[in-house]
């Protein structure tokens, strides 16, 4: 498994980039939310989506980390340079904690739901997560934990494309206070 910081740094397009992030708990959420302030890139990253051209990383985007506490997802929000959200990456994750640094980090479960703001919502690396499966790389239990926590998603935070954007601005909204 593939250990994941929330900075980013695999992410070599980003030439210059501003990280803060703080531990929420409310009654409606626990866990860390991050932003991440992209101020130049190297070149603009662009992902396909319907036969089009979608922008997901350029200068003075926005990247927002929704890592919950005693959860296996990490969302990661990532909003132009007007904050509209143009896509959102869930991993599906084994563990997580902090580094000495104070930086969140996880433990990637290959698997993640790619949800476009129509609300189309894509499984994305379930070749990687059977692959992992079957070398050994991961258990029976982090397979259906991965599996388990991409159906939670679906039919709960994910199935109201509005709830769903109201909780992103919200997150949003809670990290920049």
């Amino acid at each position: 498994m593939k250990r994941c910081r929330l900075t980013y740094d695999e992410w070599k397009c980003i030439s210059s980039k501003k990280i803060t992030g703080k531990v929420i708990n409310t009654v409606d959420f626990s866990g860390y939310v991050g932003l991440i302030n992209i101020f130049e890139v190297s070149e603009p990253q662009i992902w396909k989506f319907n036969g089009e051209d979608l922008v997901v990383c350029d200068n003075n985007y926005q990247w927002l980390s929704i890592l919950p506490k005693d959860d296996y997802y990490c969302i990661t929000a990532l909003m132009d340079d007007t904050q509209d959200v143009k896509v959102c990456y869930i991993d599906m994750i084994a563990e997580q904690g902090y580094d000495a640094d104070g930086v969140p980090y996880f433990y990637d479960l290959y698997l993640a739901l790619v949800v476009y703001p129509d609300g189309t919502v894509i499984e994305d690396d379930m070749d990687e997560l059977q692959e992992a499966l079957e070398k050994g790389d991961i258990s029976k239990q982090e397979f259906d934990l991965a599996l388990n926590t991409a159906e939670k998603l679906k039919n709960g935070l994910l199935s109201d494309r509005g709830a769903f954007g109201n909780f992103i601005k919200t997150m949003y909204d809670m990290v920049r206070a």
